[in-house]
């Protein structure tokens, strides 16, 4: 990895809208390239494979691991996801700007590695707020929205370890924010 401060880190906890933030930020600046993470989860309805997620086995995932060709891994609700390396270090020897958009366990495994990234971590308005988006996209069953509300409360509990804690009220406000954080 040659220019560890072009690697931001966008985190926070299931349901903040991570992913609405990453597509406004992503929509008007060229210049920030978002990494594709590979998963070993199903893809959602509309997802793309090396689009949305590199959709893995979990026996390709595991070589994978053993190769050492991920940035970060973990284990998160029972699948698999991690940051290819390889992509990674080819967009930022290109100038681009590498958005990581990631579970808080890769982000913490990222900043205990390469403590120059930038790291920020999103917290919703409220849990009441958090629970509602969860449910409103209708993917998962309720034991699945019950896994990742309790696993909200851990993330959140760990906001004080990333550079910048973000509320997310307003989308386009929250957008503004990040790229005054990462344009600084």
């Amino acid at each position: 990895m040659k220019n560890f401060k072009k690697l931001i880190i966008i985190t926070g906890p299931s349901g903040v809208g991570k992913g609405t933030v990453v597509k406004e930020i992503l929509d008007n600046n060229s210049d920030i390239w978002l990494s594709i993470s590979a998963t070993t989860r199903k893809p959602r309805k509309g997802e793309k494979d090396g689009e949305n997620y590199y959709f893995l086995t979990d026996e390709s995932f595991k070589d994978m691991i053993d190769n050492k060709e991920f940035l970060e891994w973990a284990q998160f609700a029972g699948n698999y996801y991690g940051t290819p390396l390889a992509t990674v270090n080819e967009k930022i020897e290109k100038g681009f700007i590498v958005l990581l958009e990631i579970e808080i366990e890769g982000a913490k495994q990222i900043k205990d590695k390469f403590p120059e990234a930038l790291s920020i971590f999103l917290l919703p308005p409220s849990k009441e707020e958090l629970e509602k988006r969860i449910r409103k996209r209708g993917t998962e069953k309720e034991e699945a929205i019950n896994k990742r509300l309790n696993r909200a409360n851990y993330e959140i509990a760990s906001s004080n370890k990333f550079d910048f804690v973000l509320t997310n009220h307003d989308v386009d406000e929250t957008v503004n924010r990040v790229l005054k954080i990462i344009k600084s």
